[in-house]
């Protein structure tokens, strides 16, 4: 076995298709698995899972709700693969025809790699053109470490053991702590160039300010941790200051659309995130 691809899923009814469509698609030779974990769907999401069964001899499917987040799903579906490469994706994405056979390629000279996204198939442009910056794509650079998102990475059970998984506790931003953790533990987050997915915004107002307000609440969590082994201190006081006298003036002067006034909101939501992280982790910025 060449590749474990871990899908882990909650109601994800009206997209799972899609990508298990996309996995169906694979231009690979090689023999590999795909894992999809569901972490205790109230929709149709199992029954769709089931009816891919037939078509895809080497799709697994585990049911967890033990603990209710994508950390923990992805932790199961780690623990049953029969690969030493596990590649993790979502399951309201699209995979393109040579992800696998990218992640394969990838994880035979690189112990931890990321791969690429494309945002024009899924998504309105509208929604691209807010939210594109702020997501970031491939390895992103950060000023402690670099990291991807979990839609699109890949690594060996060994690493993946070795830091025991993803942090159950977090219920976002789990991503990022574990490709920090794995490079604290002395590895390095490698480019799969060729491991495209097609990434899936919120393609709601709503959904995309909730969303960033609980990455802002976690991002506080994320960094207290990290100090604790050396990450400097980067959330600070005057930040806060500054943007809300900033965020007002803002407004008046900028917000003439809806791209601006979402991208506004998204400022807004991630200032009273990381407000509300500070208090909720007891964090002195």
């Amino acid at each position: 076995m060449n590749l474990s691809v871990i899908v882990p899923c909650f109601n994800a009814a009206d997209t799972i298709a899609f990508q298990l469509e996309a996995l169906a698609k694979q231009q690979c030779s090689l023999p590999w698995e795909i894992i999809v974990v569901d972490n205790g769907s109230t929709d149709d999401t199992v029954a769709i899972i089931k009816q891919y069964q037939h078509r895809l001899p080497h799709l697994r499917f585990v049911e967890t709700s033990a603990i209710q987040c994508a950390a923990h799903a992805r932790n199961v579906g780690a623990s049953v693969a029969y690969s030493e490469a596990l590649a993790f994706c979502d399951a309201d994405d699209e995979v393109a025809a040579c992800w696998v056979a990218a992640m394969i390629e990838a994880l035979s000279k690189y112990d931890f790699v990321a791969g690429y996204n494309d945002y024009w198939k899924l998504n309105q442009p509208w929604v691209i053109e807010c939210c594109k910056y702020r997501e970031g794509n491939g390895v992103n650079k950060h000023p402690y470490l670099p990291y991807a998102g979990a839609s699109n990475l890949g690594v060996k059970r060994s690493v993946h053991e070795m830091v025991s998984g993803f942090d159950e506790k977090m219920l976002v931003l789990e991503d990022v702590d574990y490709c920090w953790r794995i490079q604290e533990a002395g590895k390095t987050l490698n480019s799969a160039t060729n491991a495209l997915v097609h990434f899936r915004f919120r393609n709601t107002i709503g959904d995309l300010y909730h969303r960033y307000r609980k990455l802002a609440v976690y991002d506080v969590l994320l960094n207290k941790q990290h100090q604790k082994v050396g990450m400097p201190k980067l959330i600070k006081w005057q930040s806060f200051v500054k943007d809300a006298a900033i965020l007002p003036v803002k407004f008046l002067l900028k917000v003439h659309n809806r791209e601006k006034l979402v991208r506004w909101l998204l400022d807004v939501a991630w200032f009273t995130g990381h407000l509300q992280g500070c208090i909720k982790y007891k964090y002195l910025p």
